[in-house]
């Protein structure tokens, strides 16, 4: 946003620093020692550029930013936008994703009018030229590429013009400016070296300095320090100079003096330390500090009293074409002030503070901030505020406490103006480094210049000025925008000091709270008025009722922050309420404040309205929430109370008595007068009436532990009085309305929820401690065993709720409480009742609950454990035996109890495991198990084999004999072997192969359809017992697996062939009688089983083919043709089929043909029924004859194909490019002698032998003396310099066909003796080969042969590629281009 700037205003505003309140930095944390011999100057300049560290700060790693390959980052240099060159105005825009702030727009970008016209009327009219350099101080001074200076004053207005068009044409354009502190004089530096002194209060030429710095160098920056009689600069050398202003007899005169020399790494840009009049007696100014950054590192030095180099840092990182920055700053923590340098480049600013202590700088590291941009200018705007420009020409504001990116803004339209020209020295002539050359190309030190809190950025036809808003202006600026949430949200940062930037709130903290909060009072008026213009005025309610929803909490938020309940209630109030939609949406809206506490006082006028609001609406739970959180003085009590007992808001009720009146007792009264009705006539509660008990239960809770219902605290003065009052009340012998019954009110209780009224006077028991509440204690308890002891309408769980609540108390150490031990008795033998099976659980779960507390001391043992056993209590004896360690009954315990009867086996492993147990107990418990072994298995026999292997493995033979054999035997040796075999891998089992053994047995005579899936998974058993088991019991296919597991394949396919038998003989024998449907599915599932056995047998064959003898092979697959050909069934056909299919990659096809016509059926001739087996073996037949023919033509043809073109190849002739030798360049003709020879290479390059000989001496490849070889010289000259990443084409790195043409002496006799493949034999080939691309004819057919094999299953009764007339397509040779 660009707003036009007033030039009576333009430096009114520029005064001293407000240095505002920030965090503290512990200087502890961050201090680096000193040091005791710092770098002197001399060492730093004899250090090269590329040296690691050469003085390292502590804790390096707070500034170092990550590593970052320099050849990574964005290296397109952006195209210098010199003055001198408009072709780069526009410059490449990247949009840059920042994190959205609550800040607010904190910049005003202002366009300088007047001195933006001057620009342009000075460039047009008087051929100033273009804008180069600016600088601002108590004036502004431009500088052009015509070398003049334009002075403007404050006004914007043209005062001065320095230099003129000959002084341009002479020194070159202005490349730097500088203003002294007073604004007295003005130092001006040009392209080709020069630099003047003017006197701005006159315009008096005073200086021009032109052997400061060696010639042929311009200066880059030029920079007064706070003496105003030195100056330092630098040059595009990379040299940095101090200037020494003298005057001497009416003379003028400067001196300098090289402080860095760029043959040590060029100097970019250099920055004084310089203070302002209200820091110009801090101690560190004495020093005169010099920062400058070069292209490896930064360094500081001081000027004064003798130089000295006090820093070094070398920089990360980072993108060649980086422009390193500085900014000085004198900026305030904990309380002292004191410089900040920042310098940065690429993409972080680091933070450095120096300060003075025992008479020594201190460099201290503060922070670093890491930016995803390239910065090209960094400044300080003030002591808490960075200002930067990045390489997309985006201006950012940093705050440099937070790291927060403040806002971006866009530069575009200024059009900046880069230094590039000058840091190429363009004007003398270029002599500037490369690197030098690279970084000047984002260089705009000269455009940017910053005063104060005035940063100006100078363009090609413009200048623009850079400010913070006041925070008014910030506040406003959204206002104008109808942002009064942000404006709010804005105000409250600046109210807390927590906003950023801000500019023109001074003050102590309290002052500008006032301020701030008045601004924000302002802004809540105007938002109100704004809410109701904005209101729509028709429509539904429910949209009204949304915009007000939406405002009307921003209201109260800010007026409780700002603590003005006053402001919400006297004056915001008053105008919703004019609005009857707003009206409702506030007093609605207050229940959440009121609840959490932020509202606990309303005005009379507000609450009568919030009472009257939340009946007509029937909101009265929200209403009830709201009362027990005010405070009760700014209730009506009576008409509070008559609301709350109308809408039964007993919560609300309690409060008001309790707090209202100091009255505990009269809402007990109401809470009894609703639920004791109902409980005493026997009726059943509603879902309200137990609301409200449970009400009464907590209420009675907090009163007697001193806590008030529903929120906070009884007051300490009332807890004892109040405590004695519910006492006395609840133990009243009667209450007035039921003469009849003994302490209703307790029975009341008990009736209603007997556990809970028991834990709600443990817990009160547990905080008496003075005399007269233990006498409370003891009186309630014999109340209670008065009232239901001999009361039958108590349930048994509520008499033992009792007596466990009895047991609780009495077991305690400090226990006073004495209670009848006849009760007990008497307890006990209403719960062991044996006659009575009704709640049987519930009266054993109460008498052990009992027992666990205490409350076996109260009884006689011997007794209980009589009544226990009438009663089938088996938890109860099972509590009783394990105290006296008797265990072995505890197992008969588990064993009886149909409940528990699981657990027994996670109970033995916990008797068996603890390791305090005797060995005695363990012994019994061993005898008790092996005693009930077979009602374990019974029960679980996985879990039963677990316990075995664990506490009963030596007994593993008593078990099985004594168990019976049958399926649990099986099962548990079954689970017994597998856990043993996965589980307990390293354990000795000696009875290993016993068991094993008589397993299989148990398999094959119980589960026989599980043997073969056992021996198949199990690796434990032996071979020689597990055969003779299954060939006991004649279970074939096991002894088949078996057979082959031991390696006898003939006999494994024997038995399984004869068990193949067997099934077909029962398959094919005739039904006596017609067939039922039952016998149909029995013969279907015979099929079924004969399919599978032929499938297993057949897999047998082919699985052990090659480990068979060929004759075995063959009579095994003819004895198994023959089985399945005997009976002549059509059922069989189509296994015979798929066996046929399956023997004929085994079998030769006459072998099973002769073996067909062996049959008796078909000796007569009569091949009707095996006419399709025939015709299908003769078209089998036929398609591999096809395939062999077709191979062996095409072979023989592909030969006789490539030798003919290759000998054609080889004999073909080569046609020379030029007639002249590519090396000595003279033509082959010239030569008169026969005897030499020439070389033709492929390639069209002719050469001399003789020529190509010497080359070979110099270095290029030969060979052995047998058969000399030849490679094109320049050819192979050129592949070499392109790099070892090209490869040569193989056809022109030597010679195809190596031709010589020879002269008719040349020996002949030679070319013949050879009987191999010479070079251009071999280059023919390859490149016939390269011609002939794709697979080859052969791999199709050995692709399409593997892929009929592979699927063979029934292509000879199938339709398949080999019927009659087959013939096949395959594609003819490629032609070979002529």
């Amino acid at each position: 946003m660009s707003e036009p700037l007033d030039a009576c205003s333009l430096f009114s505003s520029l005064s001293k620093l407000e240095l505002m309140d920030q965090e503290v930095i512990d200087d502890k944390e961050f201090d680096i020692p000193q040091v005791c011999t710092p770098p002197t100057l001399e060492s730093i300049l004899s250090e090269l550029d590329d040296e690691d560290e050469p003085f390292v700060l502590e804790d390096a790693c707070v500034l170092n930013t990550e590593n970052i390959d320099a050849h990574s980052c964005d290296t397109a240099s952006l195209a210098s936008s010199d003055s001198g060159d408009p072709t780069h105005f526009k410059r490449k825009k990247r949009p840059v994703e920042l994190k959205a702030t609550v800040q607010g727009s904190v910049l005003q970008n202002s366009r300088l009018q007047g001195i933006s016209a001057q620009i342009i009327s000075a460039a047009d009219k008087v051929d100033a030229g273009l804008p180069t350099a600016i600088t601002v101080a108590g004036v502004i001074v431009v500088g052009t590429s015509h070398g003049l200076a334009l002075v403007f004053d404050n006004n914007q207005a043209l005062r001065l013009c320095f230099g003129t068009k000959t002084t341009g044409e002479e020194f070159g354009a202005i490349s730097a400016l500088s203003i002294n502190n007073d604004s007295s004089r003005l130092l001006c530096g040009f392209a080709k070296g020069q630099m003047t002194m003017w006197d701005l209060a006159n315009g008096k030429l005073l200086r021009t300095i032109s052997d400061a710095h060696p010639p042929g160098a311009a200066i880059l920056h030029v920079k007064f320090t706070d003496d105003p009689t030195l100056a330092v600069c630098s040059d595009s050398g990379g040299s940095v100079f101090e200037l020494a202003f003298r005057r001497v007899m009416g003379m003028r005169s400067c001196d300098s003096r090289c402080l860095f020399s760029g043959s040590k790494g060029e100097v970019c840009c250099i920055e004084p330390l310089r203070a302002s009049p209200d820091f110009s007696d801090h101690p560190i100014t004495h020093y005169s500090l010099l920062a400058f950054g070069s292209l490896t590192k930064i360094l500081v030095i001081g000027l004064k009293p003798s130089l000295k180099v006090w820093m070094t840092f070398p920089y990360s990182k980072s993108d060649p074409s980086s422009v390193p920055q500085l900014a000085w700053q004198f900026v305030s923590e904990k309380s002292a002030v004191n410089p900040f340098l920042a310098f940065c480049k690429g993409d972080t600013v680091h933070l450095l503070m120096i300060k003075k202590e025992m008479g020594a700088i201190h460099v201290i590291k503060q922070r670093h901030i890491h930016l995803s941009c390239d910065i090209i200018s960094l400044n300080w705007i003030n002591d808490s505020t960075l200002v930067l420009v990045d390489s997309h020409e985006k201006l950012l504001v940093v705050d440099h406490p937070s790291q927060e990116i403040l806002e971006v803004l866009d530069l575009e339209q200024v059009q900046l103006v880069y230094n590039t020209r000058h840091f190429k020295s363009l004007a003398t002539g270029g002599n500037v480094s490369q690197a030098l050359a690279f970084v000047g190309e984002k260089a705009c030190y000269q455009s940017i210049s910053r005063y104060g809190g005035h940063i100006v950025c100078l363009g090609t036809k413009s200048a623009h000025s850079v400010t913070l808003r006041t925070w008014r202006e910030r506040i406003d600026l959204m206002l104008k925008q109808d942002h009064f949430v942000e404006a709010l949200s804005l105000a409250w940062s600046f109210h807390e000091g927590t906003a950023k930037a801000v500019v023109g709130l001074c003050g102590e903290p309290l002052k500008r709270k006032g301020i701030v909060g008045d601004k924000m009072v302002e802004i809540l008026f105007q938002f109100a008025d704004h809410t109701f213009k904005m209101c729509p005025e028709q429509g539904r309610i429910q949209v009204m009722e949304q915009h007000f929803h939406d405002v009307i909490p921003i209201l109260i938020d800010f007026c409780l922050l700002l603590q003005r309940p006053d402001l919400l209630f006297d004056q915001l109030y008053a105008q919703l309420a004019e609005n009857l939609v707003a009206k409702g949406v506030f007093l609605e809206l207050l229940e959440s404040y009121i609840a959490t506490n932020h509202l606990g006082h309303l005005p009379t006028t507000v609450l009568k309205d919030l009472l009257a609001h939340y009946n007509s609406k029937g909101l009265m739970d929200n209403l009830e929430r709201c009362i027990v959180h005010l405070d009760v003085t700014s209730l009506d009590i009576q008409q509070v109370v008559q609301v709350c007992w109308e809408n039964q808001l007993y919560d609300a009720m309690i409060y008001v008595y309790n707090s209202g009146m100091n009255d505990y007792i009269t809402p007990m009264e109401k809470l009894f007068s609703v639920i004791g009705p109902p409980l005493r006539e026997g009726k059943s509660l509603t879902t309200e009436e137990v609301v409200m008990g449970n009400k009464l239960l907590v209420y009675i809770s907090c009163c007697l532990a001193g806590r008030a219902y529903p929120l906070g605290n009884i007051p300490e003065d009332l807890v004892v009085q109040i405590k004695i009052q519910v006492f006395e009340y609840l133990i009243l012998l009667h209450n007035g309305e039921s003469s009849s019954d003994a302490y209703p009110l307790i029975q009341i209780l008990l009736h209603f929820d007997t556990r809970e009224f028991l834990n709600v006077l443990s817990m009160t028991f547990e905080d008496l401690n003075d005399k007269q509440a233990i006498e409370y204690q003891q009186r309630i308890v014999d109340i209670l065993l008065q009232v239901m002891v001999d009361n039958t309408d108590f349930t048994p769980c509520q008499v033992g709720g009792l007596f466990t609540f009895l047991a609780r108390q009495l077991s305690k150490p400090d226990n006073t409480l004495f209670v009848n031990r006849k009760l007990f008795d008497q307890v006990l033998e209403f719960l062991c009742r044996s006659g009575d099976a009704s709640r049987h659980t519930e009266r054993q779960q109460v008498l052990l609950q009992l027992l666990q507390v205490g409350g076996v001391v109260q009884f006689d043992e011997e007794k209980l454990l009589t009544l226990a056993q009438r009663a089938k209590f088996y938890q109860i004896l099972e509590f009783l035996y394990e105290k006296k360690h008797m265990y072995d009954k505890t197992i008969d315990c588990y064993l009886k109890d149909p409940l528990r009867k699981e657990e027994i086996f996670s109970y033995i492993h916990q008797l068996m495991s603890v390791a305090s147990r005797s060995s005695e107990e363990k012994q019994g418990i061993k005898n008790k198990t092996l005693e009930h072994i077979q009602e374990l298995i019974i029960l679980d026999q996985r879990k039963s084999a677990d316990l075995v292997l664990c506490h009963l493995i030596e007994e593993v033979d008593q078990i099985v004999c004594k168990l019976q054999d049958g399926v649990p035997l099986l099962q548990f040796l079954s689970s017994f072997l597998e856990i043993w075999e996965h589980q307990y891998p390293g354990m000795i089992l000696p009875t290993e192969h016993k068991l094993q053994k008589h397993l299989l047995d148990l398999l094959c005579r119980f589960a026989p359809q599980e043997l073969l899936n056992f021996l198949q998974t199990s690796e434990q058993y032996r071979l020689e017992d597990a055969m003779q088991i299954t060939e006991k019991y004649h279970h074939s296919y096991a002894t088949g697996y078996l057979l082959e597991k031991k390696g006898d394949f003939y006999g494994a396919f024997t038995v399984l062939l004869e068990a193949v038998k067997a099934e077909i003989s029962q398959l094919t024998a005739d039904p006596t009688s017609a067939q039922s449907e039952d016998e149909k599915e029995n013969e279907s599932a015979l099929l079924r089983r004969v399919e599978h056995s032929l499938n297993n047998l057949v897999a047998l064959g082919h699985r052990n083919a090659q480990k068979i003898q060929q004759s075995q092979i063959k009579e095994l697959w003819i004895s198994l043709l023959g089985t399945l050909m005997t009976p002549q069934k059509q059922v069989l056909k189509d296994l015979t089929v798929n066996v046929l299919n399956s023997m004929s990659t085994l079998v030769s096809l006459p072998a099973i043909i002769q073996q067909i016509l062996k049959n008796p059926i078909y000796e007569t001739g009569k091949f009707a029924e095996i006419q399709v087996l025939i015709l299908g073996m003769l078209d089998t037949f036929r398609y591999e004859q096809t395939l062999f023919e077709t191979t062996t033509s095409l072979l023989n043809h592909d030969l006789h194909w490539s030798l003919s073109h290759l000998r054609t190849a080889v004999r073909r002739g080569l046609h020379p490019r030029q007639d002249s030798c590519n090396i000595c360049l003279q033509q082959y003709k010239r030569w008169q002698d026969s005897a030499e020879q020439i070389v033709l290479f492929s390639c069209g390059h002719l050469y001399h032998v003789q020529c190509l000989q010497q080359t070979v001496d110099c270095g290029l490849p030969c060979t052995s003396e047998q058969q000399q070889q030849w490679s094109c010289y320049k050819c192979s000259t050129t592949h070499r310099e392109r790099g070892p990443q090209y490869t040569m084409p193989k056809s022109h790195c030597t010679s195809l066909a190596q031709a010589r043409i020879l002269s008719m002496h040349c020996d002949e006799a030679r070319w013949k003796k050879e009987g191999r493949l010479d070079i251009q034999q071999e280059q023919s080939w390859d490149q016939l080969h390269c011609l002939y691309k794709g697979p080859s004819r052969l791999s199709i057919l050995a692709e399409l042969s593997h892929h009929h094999h592979n699927k063979r299953t029934g292509i000879i009764f199938q339709g398949h590629p080999a019927q009659e007339g087959f013939s096949l397509k395959l594609s003819p040779p490629p032609v070979l281009e002529e």
